[in-house]
């Protein structure tokens, strides 16, 4: 049976992704890339949210070499949920909505989401 990663979009919707021990994050990231259509892919990555008891939960950045099967394997990784999330944030909001409406309204979408 093919292992599958569950990404969770910031507007709620999820994405599966099929993958063997040569797929990266970055393969991942690529595939986001396109069938989201953003062109500012640079300000985008995975991360793992990991839940730890009375103290909130925990962000970990997942970096692109990184293999997915390195993640799955990582202890308590069947607990944890992988996002899709802008961890780079522009310098300037109002450049990245010239360049791609897509990623600033992912952006947005991830603050306003942010304050509840």
């Amino acid at each position: 049976m093919p292992n599958v990663l569950k990404v969770y979009l910031e507007n709620g919707q999820t994405k599966s992704f099929r993958f063997d021990s040569s797929t990266s994050i970055k393969d991942v990231i690529l595939t986001l890339q396109e069938k989201l259509s953003i062109k500012c892919i640079e300000h985008f990555s995975l991360m793992l949210e990991q839940r730890t008891e009375g103290s909130g939960n925990k962000l970990l950045l997942l970096h692109e070499q990184e293999m997915l099967t390195q993640v799955t394997q990582r202890p308590g990784s069947d607990k944890m949920k992988c996002f899709f999330r802008i961890s780079f944030v522009p310098r300037d909001p109002v450049e990245l909505l010239r360049r791609d409406a897509v990623a600033f309204e992912y952006l947005y979408v991830q603050v306003l989401l942010g304050t509840d």
